[in-house]
């Protein structure tokens, strides 16, 4: 029987799945832990997470070239180059699923097809630089906002159409999480490729 191994990383994030055959590059830090609802110990890390994200993405590309930032994570995956404009796109969007769980009630979102946004030409061509540019300010002002509104706020919800009603602290969750998890697809890659 194959053993399967998680253990908690410093953000309380679920950490890559370890067996005794191997490792799944697509998760490999764990699937998203999305527990709700967060003791204020909890939703500081993992905001502190989020801060801490344009920083960690910026540092795992640095130096690489536009042959590299073209290669694939994984076998069948997006390139360096799309898991970053990804994340953009992606915290872009969570950026305003906040904004509207803090001041509606129980607002609908609008899910996207992130395979079909990784696809088009500024994902697959742009410089990387750009949307690490775009991370730094969406996070500083995302971080302030997280940080300043009242923890009641947390126990909003928004309502996704493909998973249902989500507390705003699965939010935090799952962005802290989703950070973490494609910073971990680079460096990933840059460990097993022995880029320096």
């Amino acid at each position: 029987m194959e053993m399967t191994q998680r253990t908690l990383n410093s953000h309380g994030a679920m950490t890559a799945p370890t067996t005794s055959s191997e490792q799944d590059l697509r998760y490999p830090i764990g699937k998203a832990d999305t527990k709700t609802p967060l003791a204020a110990g909890e939703r500081a890390q993992r905001i502190d997470s989020i801060a801490a994200l344009p920083a960690q993405l910026r540092k795992a590309v640095a130096g690489l070239n536009d042959a590299q930032l073209d290669t694939p994570y994984r076998p069948g995956g997006w390139t360096v180059r799309q898991v970053v404009h990804h994340v953009a796109d992606s915290h872009m969007n969570a950026f305003i699923r906040f904004r509207l769980g803090f001041t509606e009630d129980n607002p609908t979102i609008k899910p996207y097809d992130e395979k079909a946004w990784t696809e088009l030409p500024d994902n697959r061509h742009l410089p990387v630089e750009i949307s690490l540019q775009l991370l730094d300010s969406l996070h500083e002002r995302m971080v302030h906002m997280l940080r300043s509104v009242p923890p009641a706020y947390f126990q909003r919800t928004i309502f996704h159409p493909e998973n249902g009603p989500m507390t705003l602290d699965a939010v935090v969750s799952m962005y802290a999480w989703h950070g973490q998890h494609h910073t971990a697809h680079v460096t990933g890659l840059r460990q097993r490729q022995c880029w320096s």
